[in-house]
């Protein structure tokens, strides 16, 4: 990097300096890159030499690479931030000069714009110019500036911030530590003073000028002038500084009235400085002296009194004796006319001001400093009892004096100084003061100098009360008249000054009134002045210093000798230049364009290297640079070499991490380059020249399309496809296949190797672009892709027919075109598209082509157990053979196609040809030494076997090996040395195998017996499934698989370093020890094969070896060691008809091999096939299964896997990559691998729970598992953008839910719990996922419907749950859906968003699709337990449109009913019933307990619909159910719903069906009619009959009808009991809760009074038990006892009275209360009843229940009901005891 950086010369050809820009910028980016994957940033100074430092600084201050390549850019600041701190300042340095430069070019430019500008933005980023002004030095950026601040303060509409920022950037500018621009600023603020208050102006009018030199008229700026700009010893700026303090001062008439107030306003608190240069010989310092000789008289425009006074007061401390002769003049005039001057010492004569000329030029200044203790050393009370001395008038002087003293010395510590304050000292003090100055005054001259001390150190202690006084010009002359008394006294003097020091200066003394942002902090104790006050002054005080330099001056970010540094200066120089022309392309084209007039100087201007840097390294300029060298080239060199340079720019989009994002890629699809290539693309190349330019264009295209496949160019994809589709010549396709003119051309090895080299890529890109194009939506662009499929195919399947025979091809040719095929085999579809050939023949002539390979390279050949050569060849056949195995499932009608799969064995001869037809050539594959080969033939495998023929095939294949197909596959999935996918195509074969049926025995005949295994030891043979278990019992599968579950890893990557070898294994070892996969198996005898037929059962037959080898299970752990080779070679070796290979030895000659194989990971994918085969395994044997997995903990353990936060992390990465993160392909990858093991996970759980629940229902596996599956379902994939993985999320969540609907189907108990708990810890985020797996009705509706299924059966079982808890006491709470539905506010709209995406999903299907069911279910679930889905379904205007659709249906009905033909129309019939049906239940939910809704549906007319309908009902025993369900919500505790039913109806019959009975004139009278004919099978009905009318006869309007209709006397006609039953039946105890309600009003009590021998019967029936219901013919009599019309009837009866008495002494207290009520409400205001009751037989009842209950009850125990009966007892018993 630094070669290539600093090797540049001007002298080197500019072929030379390109050449080394290219270099510098691709290494740069290389080793950023290989920073980034190897080394974190904090780790980079331990172990980056110095070289790379430096290096990197050259990069972070290459301004073109920080301008192409930001991402790199920061990357290099990071690493050198950690590398060299000196470096990284400089960096940091630079890149503020830069940002300043930046708003330096910006500022120009927008402030020459004409229109309205953004004043604010030009304020900041004048600024920010400043900062940059020492390295680029334009003087007009001070002028812009300058004419800007004016521009704003001179407008009075100007925003009070707009000012606030011009006036700091213009502060800077004039404190700004470059002389230059100091002189600068103020030349041109005394320009522009001129151009406004000139004398050029007279004639002008005043107010449009003076408003320009506002920006001047503030205290900081006249601050900063006065202090700073008078001082600095550069005579251009003092000057200028003068100059404009003088016209300001002198420019009273050329200002308005308004101007001239504003600057004496702002020059008031900067006098105290200014008045330091008064003189009476210089001009200015005359003019400053002017604004203290104004009298009193001059009125507006003068300075106010008190400012005047301290103005005057001042000058006595300048240290011009001439001043200060001057001050006492005006002081004197001052003192004489001041009021009751004669009353006060001193007389002002000429001879006392000549004597104090000096006066407070004092030889020793008073130190102004103050202690601050932290304790307090004397206590309060002694400081208020000192000042209590100083004050009292009644003490001797010299006492006070002492005390005085004594006080000044204790207000050295400043914590002091708040108690005097509280006891008003100052004001003491004053007072003093004043009898001093008066004529009586020496009697207390004593006391002023300790009073003047204690002034001066309250006062230095004290700002606010500082400001206070200073004011007080009586205060101030008061002093002065002291300091004249005292002029001798120099002690006194001393402290006057010191005082006046105080007062006078106090404005300059706050350092925050000149800060730039000033802070509310308070201001600090210490008293200071500027540094310009000390020396313009003679104080008589020490006071602390400040403002030596500027407040408002500014650091400059660059030294001289940074600015020194080349890598620096370019970058300046660089970034100058960017900024003045405003980016890289408009400079570009002004270097290239004619030279104009430069406004800036030449030492920003930009150098021949400088520029070539611009243009090699800025990507657009270089592509369209490449692009028309290519055009106007004349050679194929310069061709070539533009190609070389477009690769360069993509290998950087790609280095910089951005790929087709990054600018190559970028800006290549904005131009129009296609046609640049075109003619290099439509002919055939006539030379091996134009051959090379072809593989150059060729590969770069490749490349292209590699970079940019995440976001393909359509336009590119089309243009290349058609291309590819041309009719002759086809250039790029023809060159695939050699003509026989070429093949018969005598080439040379240059040219055969660039012939091969061209045919190397266009077989690349081929593949790329059918790649490319996966992603692409675009119609045009698959239609084209669809035909150059089926043409790629036909081109390469001549490819692959060039020679005789397959094995006398080269190589690598073979291999290319291998690797294309298996590219163009990978799509779907890709025969199909040919308009000559058949895609079933093309397939064909593919398998034959492909199987001829096999044959060759492999079979024939032993394999490559031996050799490495054709590795690449195996791969890509077998990989093409599973893709064909796809297309020709697809393409075929039948299964016939499989035997063409079927290839001879062993030998070519004839007789063997017929006889060993089948599969065997895969099974060799299954053994391979690469894993890439084993796991794509086992996946062959797998798809051959989802045929039955396949299945029946490959069993045939395997009956020479041991084991046969089913322990070669079980051995190899149980292998744990075998690489994870591998493992997992073996678990797929053996489930498609479990799929056929197979028998338990031998079956002659039978085509599948499934696996067979005989056991030497008992000589038995088992077939089929008892086969499968022994052989999965003698491989301790289920043991493995707990092993293999263990060891899953979830990780991304693993890295193993340390190797397993080979230890103590001699030759004499017994291998058979070793965990061989084919342990267990050995060959049949060859004779016994003979000797049977082929298909017989022996050749299928697996051999179980003696005992005594598999006696114990060898645990899979990390110690277990294999040798697969062994396994392979002697699995090999079998094939290949060496069947007396018996034993795991290893084959004579083969050498043993070094380092023994790890155990291999598991991984996700593994497992999903795992619990796909044990899913199989579950249905195939349930019982069994389920009672492996419970010894092996299977299902703990697969549980145990699933992780979502593993997930959730995983997707957070997908969605914000941090800049080291991992490909994004690698985390799509885990997230689906991941997916698709819950997905698969889920599936076996739903299995397991409909043949075992106990094995999912578990406390310690349920809870987590719940927790998991919601914490995936509410994983927020909103911002992944990938179909594919959203397809997979989508696949998982239906399955998932699915889980959950049968979890709660199957064990709501134990699961419900755990599920809402779950559902309420997230429930804003399950909220929004219901939301959205509902909505996504149309493109996903298997998620749709799971998700629905899942929400009805949730609160279908919660509400079940609810009323199983209603009957039990102390439930514990817990969250419930009904609660979070309508209880929670934080989600309201997200669940009104949920009841509105259900209710859609009902109502935008039809009636035939089976989502509407579903969503209805839902939805009614919903309504049953949300008030709130309640509220908005009527919002939505759910009940009426349900009332629509059953008149609707009402409408259809009876029109069907009228067509002849009413057979064939009963389906569609049937379906109106279905639908009426949903329709009734909806509205039942939606009714509940809510009356807004039936408001709503009496309104909507429910009744008239409903009776209008009552014959169709009365024809469906279960449609009558549903009705009469939903008119019993809607009359309950709905008193206008009851009236309704009364209404007369007009609904005519257009159809008299077989209904049970004739229509009635209202609902209610076809009720009554229903409920007197209903026969007493149909228990459901006449159970919903009788509830509803219950309902009724709370209504008065209803107990009319039921009266009129005579319907009660039904009762009388029910019959008792008989023979030994004690219960009476279902209808009598409707029957009685009917009379029940009837009698909860009086008029209900007369109706069944009304009835002859109702009571009688209701005393009979009263004997009677019934579980539910025992009591209510007693609580009947109840309420009639209470309506005193009823109760002579009620004593009439002596069997009642009886009953009633009799309850008393019941054992049921409910009983006892009931009888005791009736007893007092019938005695109750009734004297007849007392008579009748005081029957002894009565009254012992009564009297022994009462003192029983007084014994039973006591206090402790008394409830309520309790507490009820001994009040009934105890009224009876009083009633009954009076006369």
């Amino acid at each position: 990097m630094c070669y290539h950086k600093s090797g540049v010369s001007v002298d080197q050809p500019q072929v030379m300096l390109v050449h080394h820009r290219m270099a510098f910028v691709s290494i740069s980016l290389f080793a950023v890159r290989v920073l980034q994957l190897l080394l974190p940033v904090e780790k980079a100074s331990h172990l980056l030499p110095e070289s790379m430092s430096a290096a990197l600084f050259l990069v972070s201050l290459d301004m073109p690479i920080s301008l192409e390549y930001p991402n790199i850019h920061e990357a290099v600041v990071a690493y050198l931030e950690q590398l060299n701190s000196e470096n990284y300042s400089i960096y940091k340095r630079t890149a503020e000069a830069v940002y300043s430069i930046e708003c330096t070019c910006n500022f120009l430019s927008d402030v020459g714009k004409e229109g309205e500008k953004n004043l604010l933005e030009l304020v900041e980023l004048a600024d920010q110019a400043l900062r940059s002004f020492s390295y680029h030095q334009h003087f007009p950026l001070i002028k812009e500036i300058i004419c800007m601040c004016s521009k704003i303060w001179k407008s009075a509409q100007a925003s009070p911030l707009l000012q606030g920022e011009s006036q700091k950037v213009f502060l800077r500018m004039l404190s700004h530590p470059l002389l230059e621009v100091k002189v600068e600023t103020y030349n041109c603020c005394l320009e522009i003073i001129k151009e406004c208050l000139g004398v050029h102006n007279v004639t002008k009018p005043v107010s449009s000028l003076c408003n320009g030199i506002h920006f001047l008229l503030h205290p900081k700026v006249l601050y900063e002038i006065s202090a700073f700009g008078i001082q600095e010893p550069k005579n251009e700026v003092n000057a200028a500084a003068k100059a404009i303090l003088l016209y300001l001062l002198q420019g009273r008439l050329m200002m308005t009235a308004v101007t001239w107030n504003k600057f004496i306003e702002s020059l008031c608190p900067v006098i105290p400085v200014l008045q330091g240069y008064a003189d009476t010989e210089d001009p200015l310092g005359n003019s400053i002296l002017l604004l203290s000789k104004e009298s009193p008289e001059a009125g507006e425009g003068a300075l106010p009194c008190t400012t005047r006074l301290k103005s005057m007061l001042r000058l006595l401390l300048v240290r011009k004796p001439s001043v200060r002769s001057l001050a006492l003049k005006l002081l004197a005039c001052h003192l004489t006319r001041e009021e009751g001057a004669d009353r006060k010492r001193p007389s002002i004569d000429a001879r006392v001001i000549s004597r104090v000329t000096n006066l407070f030029i004092v030889k020793k200044p008073i130190e102004l400093k103050l202690d601050d203790r932290r304790e307090l050393i004397i206590k309060l009370e002694t400081v208020e009892k000192v000042y209590e001395i100083f004050t009292s008038d009644d003490i001797d002087l010299v006492l006070r004096k002492s005390a005085a003293e004594q006080l000044a010395v204790i207000m050295q510590d400043i914590k002091m100084h708040a108690v005097v304050k509280k006891l008003h000292l100052i004001d003491k003090i004053i007072e003093y003061l004043n009898e001093c100055v008066g004529q009586d005054g020496e009697v207390i001259e004593c006391l002023i100098q300790p009073c003047l001390t204690l002034l001066r150190k309250v006062l230095c202690a004290d700002p606010v009360m500082r400001v206070a006084l200073s004011q007080q010009s009586s205060l101030l002359t008061l002093l002065f008249r002291v300091s004249l008394i005292f002029h001798e006294n120099c002690a006194v003097v001393t402290e006057v000054g010191a005082l006046f020091c105080l007062l006078l200066f106090d404005e300059v003394s706050r350092m925050d009134m000149w800060s730039v942002n000033p802070s509310n902090k308070p201001a600090p104790s210490v008293f200071s002045l500027p540094v310009s006050v000390f020396r313009r002054y003679h104080l008589p005080a020490r006071v602390v210093g400040h403002h030596a330099v500027s407040p408002y001056s500014i650091v400059l970010p660059f030294p001289a000798d940074c600015l020194a540094l080349k890598p620096v200066s370019d970058m300046l120089r660089v970034a100058w230049n960017l900024s003045w022309y405003h980016g890289s392309d408009n400079l570009l084209k002004q270097t290239h364009s004619e030279p104009e007039m430069q406004e800036f100087s030449d030492a920003l201007k930009l150098h021949t290297e400088d520029t070539l840097a611009l243009q090699v390294t800025h990507t657009a300029r270089a592509l369209r640079d490449c692009l028309r060298s290519i055009v106007e080239a004349a050679a194929h060199r310069e061709v070539r070499a533009a190609f070389t340079s477009m690769s360069f720019y993509l290998l950087n989009d790609r280095l910089s991490l951005k790929g087709g994002a990054g600018p190559c890629g970028v800006t290549l699809k904005c131009l129009s380059w296609h046609t640049t290539l075109n003619r290099f693309l439509q002919v055939l190349p006539a030379c091996t020249e134009d051959e090379k330019l072809l593989i150059d264009i060729i590969h770069f295209l490749n490349k292209l399309l590699k970079e940019q496949r995440k976001n393909s160019s359509v336009e590119l994809l089309n243009w290349l496809l058609e291309l590819l589709l041309r009719h002759s010549p086809n250039p790029l396709l023809d060159l695939l296949v050699l003509t026989e003119s070429q093949a018969g051309e005598e080439a040379d090895d240059i040219r055969t190797a660039v012939r091969q080299q061209l045919q190397k890529e266009l077989i690349a890109l081929f593949s790329t672009l059918l790649l490319s194009v996966m992603a692409v939506t675009d119609r045009k662009c698959l239609e084209l892709l669809y035909v150059f499929q089926t043409q790629l195919a036909l081109k390469l399947l001549q490819c692959l027919r060039v020679t005789d025979a397959p094995h006398f091809y080269g190589l690598p040719s073979l291999e290319r075109t291998l690797r294309g095929m298996a590219h163009l085999t990978a799509s779907p579809g890709w025969s199909s598209h040919s308009p000559l050939t058949k895609p079933l023949e093309i397939c064909v002539k593919y398998l034959s082509g492909l199987l001829e390979v096999i044959t060759s390279f492999y079979v024939e050949r032993g394999g490559n157990a031996m050799s490495f050569m054709g590795k690449g060849v195996t791969k890509s056949t077998v990989l093409c053979l599973l893709h064909l195995s796809h297309e020709m499932m697809i393409q075929a009608q039948s299964s016939e196609w499989m035997s063409l799969w079927f290839l001879p064995l062993g030998t070519h001869s004839e007789e063997h040809a017929r006889t060993q037809q089948g599969l065997a050539w895969l099974i060799p594959l299954w053994v391979d030494r690469d894993p890439e080969v084993r796991f794509t033939s086992l996946g062959l495998g797998s798809a051959l076997t989802t045929l039955e023929t396949g299945c029946m095939a490959l069993s045939n294949s395997c009956q020479n090996i041991s084991g046969g197909l089913w322990g070669t596959v079980v051995n190899i999935l149980l292998d744990q040395s075998e690489c994870s996918m591998v493992r997992r195509e073996a678990a797929f074969i053996l489930q498609n195998l479990l799929v056929i049926p197979m028998p338990s025995v031998i079956i002659k005949d039978y085509t599948w017996q499934g696996p067979c295994v005989h056991d030497e030891d008992s000589g038995l043979s088992l077939t089929g499934k008892p086969a499968l278990q022994a052989l999965l019992y003698h491989c301790h599968f289920y043991e493995h698989l707990n092993q293999m579950v263990k060891h899953c890893y979830l990780g991304r990557y693993t890295f193993d370093l340390n190797f397993s070898a080979l230890d103590g294994t001699s030759e004499g070892s017994d291998l058979n020890g070793l965990d061989d996969s084919f342990k267990f198996w050995s060959a049949p005898s060859r004779m016994s094969n003979q000797d049977q037929d082929s298909s017989s059962l022996s050749t299928l037959e697996t051999m179980v070896a003696p005992s005594s080898g598999s006696a114990e299970f060898l645990p899979l752990g990390p110690s277990a060691v294999s040798l697969p080779e062994a396994s392979h070679d002697q699995l090999v070796a079998q094939v290949m008809g060496q069947h007396e290979t018996t034993s795991a030895q290893l084959p004579r000659g083969a050498s043993l091999p070094a380092p023994l194989p790890r155990q291999c990971v598991v991984t996700p994918p593994l497992l999903s096939a795992v619990c796909g085969l044990l899913d199989g395994l579950l249905a195939f044997a349930p019982g069994d299964t389920a009672r492996a997995f419970r010894q092996a903990r299977l299902v703990e353990l697969l549980c145990s896997i699933a992780d979502a936060t593993l997930l959730e992390s995983c997707v957070q990465e997908l969605k914000a990559p941090l800049p080291l993160s991992p490909p994004v392909e690698h985390t799509q990858a885990q997230v689906s691998f991941l997916l698709e093991y819950l997905s698969s996970l889920s599936r076996l759980l739903q299995s397991c729970l409909l043949v075992d629940p106990d094995l999912v229902i578990q406390d310690e596996l349920l809870k987590p598992l719940i927790t998991n599956i919601i914490g995936v379902l509410t994983i927020c994939t909103k911002d992944v953008l990938d179909v594919e993985l959203m397809s997979a999320f989508y696949h998982t969540w239906t399955h998932l839910f699915n889980l959950l609907a049968t979890l709660l189907r199957k064990a709501a108990i134990a699961s419900l719990p755990s599920v809402t708990a779950g559902l309420a810890k997230h429930w804003t985020a399950v909220i929004d996922m219901l939301c959205t797996c509902v909505g996504l009705s149309t493109t996903c509706p298997a998620l749709s419907t799971a998700s629905l299924q899942f929400l009805s059966v949730l609160l279908t079982e919660e509400a079940k749950r609810h009323l199983q808890d209603q009957d039990k006491a102390n439930v514990c709470h817990r969250p419930s859906m009904a609660s979070l539905l309508d209880k929670t506010q934080e989600n309201q709209k997200s669940l009104e968003r949920l009841n509105e995406v259900i209710l859609q999903c009902y109502e935008g299907k039809s009636s035939k699709d089976v989502l509407k069911r579903v969503a209805a279910n839902a939805l009614m679930s919903l309504l049953a337990v949300s008030r709130r889905a309640q509220k908005h379904a009527l919002k939505a205007d759910l009940i009426d449109s349900c009332m629509e659709q059953m008149k609707h249906i009402n409408a259809q009905l009876n029109l069907d009913s009228l067509r002849p033909g009413k057979a064939a129309l009963k389906k569609q019939e049937d379906g109106f019933i279905k639908e009426l049906s949903i329709t009734m239940q909806l509205l039942r939910n939606c009714l509940y307990q809510n009356e807004e809704c039936k408001e709503a549906a009496l309104e909507a007319q429910l009744v008239p619909v409903l009776y209008s309908l009552w014959p169709w009902l009365l024809m469906d025993d279960s449609l009558m159910q549903i009705a009469l369900q939903l008119l019993c919500v809607y009359t309950a505790n709905f008193p206008n719903g009851c009236s309704s039913l009364c209404w007369s109806s007009c609904g005519q019959y257009p159809v008299q069906a077989a209904y049970r009975g004739a229509p009635a004139t209202s609902l209610m009278g076809c009720i009554l009619k229903l409920a007197s004919q209903m026969p007493l099978e149909n228990t459901a009905v006449q159970q919903m009959v009788f509830m509803f009318l219950s309902n009724l006869a709370l209504s008065h309007d209803c107990k009319g009808i039921i009266q009129k209709s005579n319907f009660l006397q039904n009762f009388l006609s029910l019959t008792l009991p008989k023979g030994g039953s004690k219960h009476l039946s279902n209808l009598t105890i409707l029957w009685l809760k009917l009379l029940l309600n009837i009698s909860f009003a009086e008029d209900g009590q007369q109706m069944i009074l009304r009835l002859d021998g109702c009571l009688d019967l209701l005393t009979e029936m009263s004997k009677y038990k019934h579980k539910s219901s025992p009591y209510i013919p007693l609580l009947i009599f109840h309420n009639i006892c209470f309506s005193p019309a009823n109760k002579p009837k009620i004593l009439a009866n002596e069997k009642v009275i009886g009953v009633l008495a009799a309850c008393l002494e019941s054992e049921s207290q409910n009983a006892q209360r009931i009888g005791a009520a009736a007893l007092w409400a019938l005695i109750h205001n009734y004297q007849k009843a007392k008579t009748t009751l005081k029957n002894p037989s009565i009254k012992r009842r009564v009297d022994e229940a009462y003192s029983l209950a007084k014994k039973t009850f006591s206090n402790s125990e008394e409830t309520p009901l309790n507490a009820y009966y001994l009040k009934c007892l105890e009224n009876l018993v009083q009633l009954l005891n009076s006369s």
